[in-house]
């Protein structure tokens, strides 16, 4: 019988700590960046797409290591399982042209802006 530490985490709170991956959103003049740290995880494991017209969804699922049967796991703290984040888009973004790309277990997802829309202005000509 092992020894109980009351500072661990159960493995249920292991993959929540996954699924509820954290994203940063920030507005540039151009566009709308998203990152996401995604350590360990393959671009072939992860997926980003645009649906339902203006709602960005980022998912992936990290595997659980195969085990050995020779082998004894003392301790499992990286978060694994699937996880989904969901963004709605504001109406100036160009969805046809989202680009994303995966370095360093960091995954950015850039959505460029339309050009903002200025008022027309239209000279009268006075007569008389």
């Amino acid at each position: 019988m092992g020894l109980l530490d009351p500072f661990s985490s159960s493995s249920n709170d292991v993959v929540s700590s996954f699924a509820n991956t954290q994203v940063d959103w920030k507005e540039t003049p151009e566009s709308h960046v998203f990152k996401a740290d995604l350590p360990g995880l393959k671009k072939e494991e992860v997926k980003v797409e645009v649906e339902g017209g203006q709602v960005l969804q980022i998912s992936g699922e990290r595997s659980i290591e195969k085990e050995d049967k020779n082998d004894t796991w003392h301790r499992v703290e990286r978060g694994r399982g699937k996880f989904l984040r969901r963004f709605r888009l504001p109406e100036n973004a160009k969805l046809d042209e989202v680009k994303a790309s995966l370095e360093n277990g960091v995954l950015t997802v850039t959505v460029p802006k339309l050009p903002e829309k200025k008022p027309e202005v239209k000279s009268i000509e006075i007569t008389g």
